[in-house]
């Protein structure tokens, strides 16, 4: 668990001194001259391993990052690098998490209890358990749920940091749609899912000539060792600026099409165990190994329904029994006779169906609210349903007609938008998070 130390008042009074020291007096009935003697020498419980802007980073929050680093490492059967090499690593990646919680907490960001209780919900259905006994689940594993809670709070907030200051400004236009899918066509590999670990020798902005050359040098004697077989997840670890660094840079399975768009040409091209030479970004060099590859086909055959309905709601005049029975008579009216389509056009209060009669055209699953769908769910077709309520309004809705229908051109479609903002994403996640590294006033203190 990633945990992002955000400092309390009291610690940010003492950012400037070189430690946090706090006097520790145990006991009651302590003698005044015992009780002077441990004041004046005092306990050292804690320090400052750097100061980041206006917080800090602790040092036994670096410590319990290197320990649980390290021991899921061992437990991947990795090799662990030297061990200031790994600390260095986890604290600038604990830097990082403190300039992104400062820049969450300046714009306002905040994650709900519901939505957190959400996430936890999840955490507790993929591990096969009630919410309820996450708790004693967590517990079993040393774990403390409220300091489990406010862990995952954070990260959920920085997501939405991300969200808001990456993946939100990604735009994708339907030329780009339509180039994918041309291109995807013209090579089947593009759809291809591939198996990837990834290390990157990050350069800064504003690098100087003789930086620039330092990283060259150093990714290409990193290419060097992992194409000579060094272990690719050990030199991640010990040399990758990315985020993935200690994960041993694995990015795991990709279709092609899902690949940092300056990736996907080098992947594409390498065999399974390969690796591939420096290749310079704006971010810096990258080195990829390609573990494996493996082909992906995918057809969507959907159930639709096509749906006619009217909706009527609730106002000062009328409450929910009086729409209720307006559109019970209507039933009736329709059930003898008349046209469902010129009823719906003069007493339709959707703006978006009233026009075509109240027809919903074909649609599949989920295009509807859940009370909608539940309501024509049970109907046959050329059926009317009695009049229920959704958060729209009161409905009556007749079925027209259900069919098996092939998706898989809009659906590919969709999938290409996804692409192509993951392709962005991971670069443009890099950038944002060099340039806040450069930006911010960082002084480490190991």
């Amino acid at each position: 668990m990633r945990r992002i130390f955000s400092a309390p008042a009291p610690v940010l009074a003492l950012v400037a001194t070189m430690a946090v020291q706090i006097l520790s007096l145990q006991g009651q009935g302590v003698a005044y001259a015992q009780t002077r003697e441990l004041a004046t020498k005092g306990v050292m419980l804690d320090r400052v391993a750097a100061v980041v802007n206006d917080g800090v980073v602790l040092n036994s929050e670096l410590d319990d990052q290197v320990a649980t680093i390290s021991e899921r490492l061992r437990q991947q059967k990795l090799e662990l690098p030297p061990a200031n090499v790994l600390r260095q690593q986890v604290l600038e990646r604990l830097i990082l998490q403190e300039i992104q919680a400062q820049r969450a907490n300046r714009a306002g960001l905040k994650v709900p209890d519901e939505a957190l209780n959400s996430a936890l919900t999840e955490v507790a259905q993929r591990n096969n358990i009630p919410l309820s006994q996450l708790p004693e689940a967590l517990s079993q594993q040393g774990i403390d749920y409220a300091t489990y809670r406010e862990e995952m709070r954070k990260e959920l907030t920085l997501g939405m940091l991300r969200q808001r200051d990456v993946l939100q400004r990604i735009s994708i236009t339907p030329r780009e749609v339509d180039q994918f899918l041309a291109k995807q066509a013209n090579t089947p590999s593009e759809n291809n899912q591939y198996n990837v670990s990834h290390i990157l020798i990050a350069v800064g902005q504003t690098a100087t000539p003789e930086q620039l050359e330092q990283a060259a040098k150093r990714a290409a004697e990193v290419s060097q060792r992992a194409r000579g077989g060094e272990d690719f997840a050990k030199l991640a670890v010990a040399y990758s600026n990315a985020q993935t660094a200690l994960e041993g840079g694995a990015l795991g399975w990709r279709k092609g099409n899902e690949l940092p768009t300056f990736l996907t040409e080098v992947v594409t091209k390498l065999k399974p165990g390969e690796v591939s030479e420096p290749l310079r970004t704006p971010t810096g060099y990258h080195i990829v190994k390609l573990n494996e590859v493996k082909g992906s086909d995918q057809k969507a055959i959907v159930d639709q329904v096509h749906v006619r309905h009217i909706l009527m709601k609730t106002n000062e005049l009328a409450d929910d029994a009086t729409v209720r029975q307006k559109l019970e008579q209507i039933r009736e009216r329709v059930l003898k006779g008349e046209d469902f389509a010129g009823i719906a056009s003069i007493t339709s209060e959707d703006p978006g169906s009233a026009s075509q009669g109240g027809d919903l055209g074909w649609a599949g699953p989920g295009s509807f609210v859940p009370e909608f769908d539940a309501a024509v769910a049970k109907l046959k077709d050329n059926e009317i349903s009695e009049p229920f309520h959704t958060q729209f309004g009161w409905h009556i809705a007749q079925l027209l007609g259900r069919r098996q229908f092939d998706n898989t051109d809009e659906l590919k479609r969709r999938q290409a938008m996804d692409a192509i903002r993951a392709s962005k994403a991971d670069e443009e996640t890099e950038l944002w998070l060099r340039r806040l590294r450069d930006e911010a006033y960082v002084e480490t203190k190991m």
